[in-house]
């Protein structure tokens, strides 16, 4: 089995936001989280080895998948997130701190969270850098990736089309120093295609398995031998008492008894 030694937790936003169809996908235009849950499915298929979470966040930021080797259960639980099942603000710090108090938990050395969003910390008990400042304190890398188009065409009441910037919320500045103060790295995700660039290049930032742990599967077979001694033993009773009590036997013992007399 190949263990890479990693703690990696998934923070992805789930706020009202997220329903903005704006990300490219061919000739298609999909909702923000679709996007996201096709990418990061994907790229959580490919993390054999690592320890994998999923964490949730909205207006408040809830433990969807505690940290486990079971990617599918992970991937699974991404594909069933719904938008505004966490509120519909943005708890960006509230995400950060559940994050690192999940990992400071745990005996590993290599923590990572991914953190997606595509607005500015709106809810939330606890500021982002404050939040990015105890990461760094435990050791938790953070890379943070803004998601969202620079620009879409729409059409106004009078059906007029115009340019504008469905992600003017984004709060790159600050999404980037947490990144840096941390460690990790922000990425700007616009469309299908630049997420995946973004998650092909986590994966090299974040490299697969390095070592492996030896399992023995263990399947037990003793029962099959034992009922065929036990069948055995029984056939041999069975040929014992039919010869006891069969007319050879008894004249055999009738002829023992007159010898001995």
């Amino acid at each position: 089995l190949p263990v890479s030694g990693r703690d990696l937790l998934l923070a992805v936003d789930i706020s009202g936001s997220m329903q903005t169809q704006d990300m490219v996908d061919g000739r298609r235009v999909i909702d923000r989280l679709s996007a996201v849950k096709r990418v990061a499915g994907d790229f959580i298929g490919r993390r054999q080895g690592d320890r994998l979470g999923l964490i949730l966040f909205g207006q408040q930021a809830y433990l969807q998948t505690p940290l486990t080797f079971d990617r599918k259960t992970v991937r699974q639980l991404l594909e069933e997130a719904a938008i505004g099942l966490a509120g519909r603000a943005t708890a960006i710090g509230d995400a950060i701190g559940l994050a690192v108090k999940r990992l400071r938990e745990q005996s590993q050395d290599n923590r990572v969270l991914i953190l997606l969003t595509d607005g500015a910390n709106t809810a939330g008990e606890i500021e982002p850098l404050r939040a990015a400042q105890l990461a760094a304190r435990s050791d938790v890398r953070i890379y943070t990736i803004g998601i969202g188009a620079d620009e879409v065409m729409m059409r106004d009441v009078f059906g007029s089309r115009r340019r504008v910037n469905p992600s003017s919320d984004l709060d790159e500045e600050t999404l980037t120093a947490i990144a840096d103060l941390t460690g990790g790295r922000y990425f700007r995700g616009r469309d299908i295609q630049g997420l995946q660039e973004i998650y092909t290049l986590l994966d090299a930032l974040e490299p697969l398995e390095v070592e492996e742990d030896t399992f023995r599967p263990v399947q037990e077979l003793y029962h099959w031998p034992l009922a065929g001694a036990l069948l055995l033993s029984l056939v041999l009773a069975a040929s014992h008492v039919s010869w006891v009590l069969s007319p050879g036997a008894r004249a055999a013992r009738d002829n023992w008894q007159r010898l001995q007399v």
